[in-house]
């Protein structure tokens, strides 16, 4: 690298000037990423003059670290000599997807770095685009090529493809599958088939943890690799953490494994992460959590447009945010593409007696908890209850909810006695009364 041709050069859309790293570099790596890329030279004042910029070697590796984390990119870095002086040259690649910093959106125009808000931004996203149908500068050497065909064994076998042959051409079978297009692979074709999916999206993996609490971790599983390892790998990792008991037949002497959670829904969970995960949003993994009672799935970005909360538990249209990822595991017979996947987890839970998954909005992300049977009527006994509190906590885990009138029919009781249930069974933490005071006064099942 000539430094003398560099120092020609005037600040512009692919060069820029520093004479040390400070917040803006993140901004204008984000800025450069999202236009055609560009180049950064550390060490170099606005001015043109030479004042130098060294990092040791773990100096440099922080350093990477940190534009890995903030903004999901790895940049080309390296040490330049100018005459007695250290320079950092700093080669950011036009990404194939909207890189921010810190929430925010940079472009550059000219030789600035602007954050792109409004009209311009929404424009930037090409409104009604699709992350999964994205294209960039893949080569088909980074295709899986064992994973494709353990793919295609899967849609034959589910009687849901018939296109495709293993023994085909590779570039062919993704064309017939609308992987390729205008002859560029898609981002769906490397984080359904890719080798190493994480060198172009960082964070697109699963980080599976079993912890006492918040605090105390008993175990930690980092899960990479394309779409199909991560959950076979993830299931794996699920299953090792939870406890598992034998019931045998008595007709037939075979053993039947009973889990903490139907395995159905684990899979179905752990799916819906993985398949409708908002892949625009790269700085956060998807994680799951697994607690002494209850297993925690998140994932950044809301619930697709159009699709609430309360749609979820009841037939719902299909809403999908990456529809090319949600195609091919329809092939693979792991998924339904008519929205059943929800009804169906809710179905196993309630086979195994454990109450309905709880969906929330938070953290910018969504998470789905699935929990544990923990009023079970030994437990409740073990608490101090008495029979009519055990009696309205069942009602409650298959109503959902209960009334000071309701407990009193269903006990058998007086108001008084009611009362005095109800406001004992919420000072041992068992329910929490919701709704205004009075006749709208109601009792549900108060989680962990």
């Amino acid at each position: 690298m000539d430094i003398n041709q560099v120092l020609k050069s005037t600040e512009s859309t692919h060069i820029e000037f520093k004479e040390k790293i400070n917040k803006s570099l993140f901004q204008t790596i984000s800025a450069f990423a999202n236009r055609e890329g560009g180049e950064i030279y550390i060490g170099i004042n606005d001015k043109k003059e030479v004042k130098g910029f060294k990092l040791t070697n773990e100096e440099l590796t922080i350093l990477t670290n940190r534009i890995v984390n903030k903004l999901g990119i790895h940049p080309q870095i390296e040490h330049l000599k100018f005459k007695d002086k250290d320079i950092l040259r700093i080669l950011v690649n036009k990404s194939n997807l909207p890189i921010s910093y810190e929430g925010k959106y940079y472009t550059r125009i000219g030789n600035t770095t602007r954050e792109m808000q409004g009209e311009k931004l929404k424009a930037f996203f090409i409104k009604g685009a699709n992350w999964d149908a994205l294209t960039g500068d893949f080569d088909i050497d980074e295709i899986d090529i064992d994973t494709v065909k353990k793919f295609i064994k899967m849609a034959v076998q589910s009687g849901r493809l018939s296109v495709a042959d293993e023994k085909e051409n590779i570039t062919n079978i993704l064309e017939k599958l609308k992987l390729i297009n205008n002859n560029k692979l898609t981002n769906a074709s490397i984080i359904l088939f890719g080798k190493n999916p994480q060198k172009y999206f960082t964070n697109a993996l699963v980080r599976v943890g079993r912890l006492k609490d918040e605090i105390h971790i008993i175990g930690d599983r980092r899960i990479e690799g394309n779409l199909f390892q991560q959950i076979e790998a993830a299931e794996e990792s699920i299953k090792n953490f939870l406890n598992v008991r034998y019931e045998i037949s008595g007709d037939s002497f075979t053993r039947k494994n009973i889990w903490d959670y139907p395995l159905e829904a684990i899979r179905e969970a752990l799916l819906n992460s993985v398949i409708h995960r908002d892949y625009f949003k790269h700085n956060v993994q998807t994680q799951i959590k697994i607690f002494d009672d209850s297993i925690w799935f998140f994932n950044i970005g809301g619930l697709p447009e159009g699709i609430t909360i309360e749609q979820l538990k009841a037939a719902h249209p299909s809403v999908a945010r990456n529809p090319l990822i949600v195609h091919i595991f329809y092939l693979a017979g792991l998924i339904e593409e008519y929205g059943s996947g929800i009804g169906r987890m809710i179905q196993s839970l309630k086979e195994a007696n454990l109450p309905e998954p709880e969906f929330k909005e938070e953290f910018n992300g969504f998470s789905l908890y699935i929990r544990k049977n923990i009023y079970t009527r030994e437990k409740l006994i073990a608490l101090g209850l008495n029979e009519r509190q055990i009696k309205a906590v069942m009602f409650v885990k298959e109503k959902g909810k209960i009334t000071n009138k309701e407990y009193q029919e269903h006990c058998n009781v007086s108001s008084r006695t009611a009362t005095r249930d109800l406001s004992a069974l919420v000072h041992k933490g068992v329910f929490m009364q919701i709704g205004v005071t009075g006749k709208g006064t109601a009792y549900i099942i108060k989680t962990p």
